[in-house]
């Protein structure tokens, strides 16, 4: 027997819908819908390398040497693509002091961090999901050999879908879903961490430029 017949034995696709149709349905139950577009759109992060600050603290100190040589209006020229940056800096040209700031790194890397624990949490579900799923479809084919014990034609097929849907589930279930949802989960934890360096620098740039900012406000 060739190895793609011997593929074609481990397929069956009233199994595969059981298993697929109910573990997807079960998720969407369960979970919000922004949460649902989360983690669907959260799969474009599975391949990246975890998040590094160092190149935004790098870019947070050159724009701290560009506002102590000409004032902290030219912040308002620079190009910053990072959202949590672009929303501290638009703070300190505020006048916003250092506290102020460090609140709002602070508050925005929150989250953050718990949208995209939200993804990882809807593929967890998922992984739990369908293994249960796999035993349902394990019940609907026994269902369908007891009552086919008198087609001996019949009894493959109820067979196969009660062996396969097991074996569906258990692997869509922890070869699938939830190494994507570890993935998610390390991916989130890491980037939680990295973006606390940018506090530190932003709330010192604050604090210096605050009480320049007051004082051409006074006058």
């Amino acid at each position: 027997m060739s190895v793609t017949a011997s593929l074609v034995l481990f397929l069956d696709p009233l199994a595969f819908a059981i298993v697929g149709g109910g573990t997807v349905v079960a998720t969407v139950l369960r979970t919000p819908a922004r949460d649902l577009t989360r983690s669907i759109v959260a799969l474009k992060a599975i391949g990246r390398t975890p998040f590094d600050a160092g190149a935004l603290v790098t870019q947070v100190e050159a724009l701290s040497r560009i506002t102590a040589r000409h004032g902290v209006m030219q912040l308002d020229r620079s190009v910053i693509t990072d959202p949590d940056v672009a929303a501290a800096m638009g703070a300190i040209v505020d006048g916003a002091d250092g506290e102020v700031v460090r609140a709002v790194i602070e508050d925005r890397r929150t989250a953050r961090f718990e949208r995209q624990r939200a993804a990882a949490e809807t593929w967890a579900a998922a992984a739990e999901f369908a293994p249960a799923m796999g035993m349902v479809g394990t019940l609907i084919g026994l269902v369908r050999l007891f009552t086919s014990m008198t087609d001996p034609s019949a009894i493959g097929g109820a067979m196969a879908i009660a062996v396969l849907a097991t074996l569906y589930g258990a692997l869509l279930g922890n070869l699938v879903c939830l190494p994507v949802a570890a993935r998610l989960k390390r991916l989130a934890r890491a980037e939680c961490v990295e973006r606390g360096r940018l506090a530190d620098p932003l709330a010192r740039l604050a604090t210096r430029e605050a009480p320049q900012l007051r004082a051409v406000a006074v006058a």
